[in-house]
């Protein structure tokens, strides 16, 4: 879930003047759980327009208009330019088709969206399927194409002529020779300009080249039963192929089966992208003299229906108040606070506008604009204040947040108080009935008159209506871009590791390790090869380590569960996963299970033929599958999140979906002894669910999987990547703060920082660090590869050479660090233990205090808790003596740490 954010100057225009009020820090909305899937970003810059004394008469738009005269004159305007986010769709296209002769077969990969596309491939050959990709040929590159390291090919795509529709397309071609052993094609496309990435099921295309490859969910091409089509549209996400046995490579040797298999296809797939767009909207205050009217005229071209949440304010005070009639057209009063008026559409369909007549005596208009039922675009998450001509617009009514700084303070439990929001004078007045509203619940709930009149249900209902309001009140406010900023909170000295801080989070001193990679699933024994190598990673100190998805699934490596309760996977079953689980807690060693609640694979069609009605001691149907996903008619709600279209969404709004989820999570910590979660896809729905998962299976440890894009501009990293950080945020938000949260932004940046020397990037603009953990340390599980990123799945690999400095700055940072398995057992070990050590013998813990000494080109350096100093980079640092002596404690390849020692 996103939010929308506006980053604006507003410049308030009187006739004998001007004053420029500046934006100052955000108080952030914390008090709320969000229900509805947010809106996408919003952008607000203003820019003035001239400033003219006299006003030329507007068109009439109705009875409420106001003719005006030469005596009118305009005491404010502005323009204020609208950058937003919108997502467009259009199709990835996939043919195979014979070339020049029959020894000269043609891949063609395009797609219908504009952007700067890049098509990152490689291949397998026979003998090899199944391992990762290596570059083809020399011969089979197209021109223009740019080798990865060792194990891919980037090539860009061209764009073509234009559609008949007058759209254009983007695509490449690749020429192969079908006498050669290559067994399969895998690619992903990337967009430059934004740094995305689209996937084929959330994993690589592959198209094969012989017979015998095992469909795992992500191989397009003719299905053998289906003969050769071109131009047909099928979604083949709808079929789901139970995993065969692979056959040994070394048994097809013969080129020749190629020839048999190869068919010509054309397939489609549905790609969406958000593209900027750009808008504005107008606003102007002109003074009847005559009249002694104020006639108010918004003007703006943003697309669609666009309705203006509107009211006026009489003093200081600034409560919204309902003025007399008559009104604009196409107006209704919402709730006895506010009017809400629809903006006439322009003739031309370019945008809308309209007319607001008011007398004078009023100090100001204030509004905000609904643009759905979701979207709500206000003033750095305040209603926009527009001054009349008698008034003076001091900062406090702009909506604009006055000066000085305000601390934000880490919520560890959901409280609606009156001194957090009811006394907030600058909340809009709708807003403030629903805190009232809320109030008196919580009273009628909980006074003893109620206790012992109403019964459970009864109290159920109105804990509900509470959550409805509650939503409500936060999707006004969700254009906000609240700033989490943790108090410092130093651990007593004799603080232990086990002590509780909050549900969810475990101690603070935990460090995780995930205990598998991508190709972990292939030995079918993986929960016995760990059993062997638990007193191994105790000794090296990790507390809590993240087990593989336990469940029977399509894919092997566990992503695509079916039968949640059959817990016999290519992992191994049910008797040696629990086996491990009691071995790793014998040596000191927390588990967490690997928990796919998102989507699940059905094992049965509906009379339509889709993959929609699930099989064993879950078998919903088609009601616990959202509505909103074209690929599987679901008969439940819309998503609360974004769809994963590779399998049916589950719909967590269905009691029964979530009377479910909670048996299975409760009997997974029974049965199993798990002790925590790691939550996949949690953008697929609301935090909120999360949270009454959690509170429901109590788990010690919880860290959901939150991954979309940073911000880029012509392909380099923004500098700024607080909207990036804010999304998990809010995610972590929703969910009350009872998990955390993977800290992907400090893995963007890392890369950045490493790949181009630009150790500058480790300092945000408040001079903290710049991802999560800077900003809700104790929720931010830090790491820099896993089995998505690294592995033999490489869709995110960290810049190769310099992993142990990514793990200098998160070992010794705050936050919850993960270690990744494959960099455990391989040369960095040692280096990772000492580091860990270091961690460890200085109680340094996720909320421990960073002072960042150095962030330049060549160098970042940073003190924590004063106990510990750090460096990485090829530039000079060394710590000062001053209280303490420092002395080194681990370096390597461009880092070093030093420890404290007092004189």
């Amino acid at each position: 879930m996103s939010t929308i954010t506006i980053d604006t100057l507003f410049h308030h225009r009187r006739r004998h003047g001007h004053r420029q009020i500046h934006r100052s820090s955000l108080t952030p909305i914390t008090k709320f759980q969000l229900i509805s899937k947010a809106p996408q970003p919003f952008h607000l810059i203003c820019a003035q327009t001239p400033n003219t004394r006299y006003f030329q008469p507007l068109k009439a738009l109705g009875s409420a208009i106001v003719e005006t005269s030469e005596s009118s004159i305009i005491t404010f305007s502005e323009t204020f330019q609208l950058k937003r986010t919108e997502k467009v769709e259009g199709k990835i296209a996939i043919s195979l088709e014979s070339g020049k002769n029959e020894d000269c077969w043609q891949l063609t990969v395009g797609c219908s969206l504009p952007g700067n596309w890049i098509l990152h491939w490689g291949v397998n050959y026979v003998g090899n399927v199944g391992s990762e990709w290596v570059q083809p040929p020399p011969d089979m590159r197209p021109p223009g194409s740019i080798p990865v390291k060792d194990y891919a090919i980037e090539t860009p795509l061209e764009r073509t002529s234009a559609s008949p529709e007058g759209e254009a397309f983007y695509e490449v071609m690749i020429d192969f020779d079908t006498k050669s052993s290559i067994a399969a094609i895998n690619f992903v496309l990337k967009d430059e300009e934004t740094g995305n990435w689209y996937q084929h099921r959330g994993r690589d295309f592959k198209v094969p080249l012989i017979d015998y490859l095992q469909d795992d969910g992500n191989v397009v091409g003719a299905k053998k039963r289906s003969g050769a089509w071109k131009g047909a549209l099928r979604e083949i996400s709808n079929i789901f192929l139970k995993p065969a046995a692979e056959p040994k490579g070394e048994n097809i040797r013969d080129p020749g089966l190629r020839k048999k298999s190869l068919q010509v296809f054309y397939k489609e797939h549905s790609v969406v992208k958000e593209i900027v767009a750009n808008n504005s909207v107008s606003v102007s205050v002109t003074q009847c003299l005559e009249k002694a009217k104020n006639v108010l005229y918004i003007e703006t071209d943003l697309p669609g229906d666009v309705v203006v949440h509107w009211g006026v304010c009489r003093d200081e005070s600034k409560n919204w108040e309902i003025p007399g009639e008559p009104y604009p057209p196409e107006t209704n009063i919402f709730k006895d606070k506010a009017l809400r008026t629809l903006l006439k559409q322009k003739i031309n369909g370019h945008g809308s506008s309209g007319s607001f007549t008011l007398d004078e005596g009023f100090l100001g208009f204030v509004f905000v604009l609904k643009l759905n039922e979701n979207s709500w675009l206000n003033c750095n998450g305040r209603d926009f204040y527009i001054p009349f001509s008698s008034s003076v617009a001091p900062a406090k009514h702009s909506g604009l947040t006055p000066e000085g700084k305000e601390e934000h303070k880490e919520l560890d439990t959901l409280v609606i108080s009156g001194n957090a929001l009811g006394s907030n004078e600058e909340v809009s007045a709708n807003t403030d009935e629903i805190i009232n509203d809320i109030r008196n619940l919580l009273s009628d709930i909980s006074s003893e008159k109620s206790r012992k009149t109403k019964s459970r249900e009864a109290h159920k209902r109105i804990l509900l209506e509470i959550e409805m309001l509650a939503a409500e009140a936060y999707s006004i406010f969700r254009s906000s871009m609240p700033t989490y900023i943790e108090t410092d909170l130093q651990e007593d000295e004799g603080l232990e590791p086990s002590v509780r801080i909050s549900s969810g989070t475990g101690s603070g001193f935990e460090i995780l390790c995930q205990g598998f990679n991508w190709e972990s699933h292939k030995s079918g024994k993986w929960y016995m090869e760990l059993h062997e190598k638990a007193s191994k990673l105790s000794s090296l100190g990790f507390s809590v380590i993240w087990l593989p998805p336990p469940t029977a699934s399509v894919s092997p490596e566990g992503y695509m569960p079916t039968d949640l309760y059959n817990l016999n996977s290519r992992y191994g079953n049910i008797d040696q996963l629990k086996v491990l689980v009691t071995r790793l807690h014998e040596v000191g060693i927390r588990v967490l299970g690997d928990v796919v609640l998102n989507h699940r694979c059905a094992q049965h069609q509906n009379q339509n033929g889709v993959w929609n009605i699930f099989g064993g001691r879950l078998n919903w149907d088609e009601r616990a599958v959202v509505a909103d996903d074209p690929h599987f008619q679901g008969r439940g709600n819309k998503s609360s999140g974004d769809n994963f279209h590779a399998a049916p969404n589950i719909d967590h709004s269905q009691e029964f979906v979530r009377k479910d989820i909670k048996e299975w999570l409760r009997w997974l910590r029974e049965e199993i002894g798990y002790d925590g979660w790691r939550l996949d896809f949690v953008r697929g729905f609301w935090g909120g669910y999360v949270k009454d998962y959690l509170d429901s299976s109590e788990p010690y440890f919880a860290v959901g999987e939150y991954w979309d894009s940073l911000s880029y501009t012509y392909g380099e990293m923004d500098h700024n990547q607080d909207a990036h950080k804010q999304r998990i945020i809010d995610w972590i938000n929703a969910t009350n703060g009872t998990a955390g949260a993977f800290d992907v932004t400090t893995k963007g940046i890392l890369h950045s920082v490493l790949e181009r020397c630009e150790y500058w990037r480790l300092s945000d603009e408040k001079g903290q660090p710049p991802g999560v953990v800077g900003w809700w340390p104790s929720r931010a599980v830090t790491f820099i590869e896993n089995h998505d990123t690294g592995s033999t799945q490489g869709h995110w690999r960290f810049p190769g050479g310099k992993e142990m400095q990514g793990y200098a700055y998160i070992l010794t940072h705050p936050g919850t660090p993960s270690v990744f398995y494959d960099h455990i057992f391989s040369d960095y070990q040692s280096q990772i233990s000492e580091l860990i050590s270091v961690r460890k013998r200085n109680k340094i813990n996720c909320r421990s205090k960073v002072e960042i000494m150095m962030a330049e080109r060549d160098v970042y350096a940073a003190m924590i808790n004063e106990k510990i100093a750090m460096k990485i980079g090829p530039g000079h640092y060394e710590p000062s003596n001053g209280p303490q002596n420092w002395s080194l404690a681990v370096e390597g390849n461009d880092y070093k740490v030093w420890e404290a020692s007092s004189k």
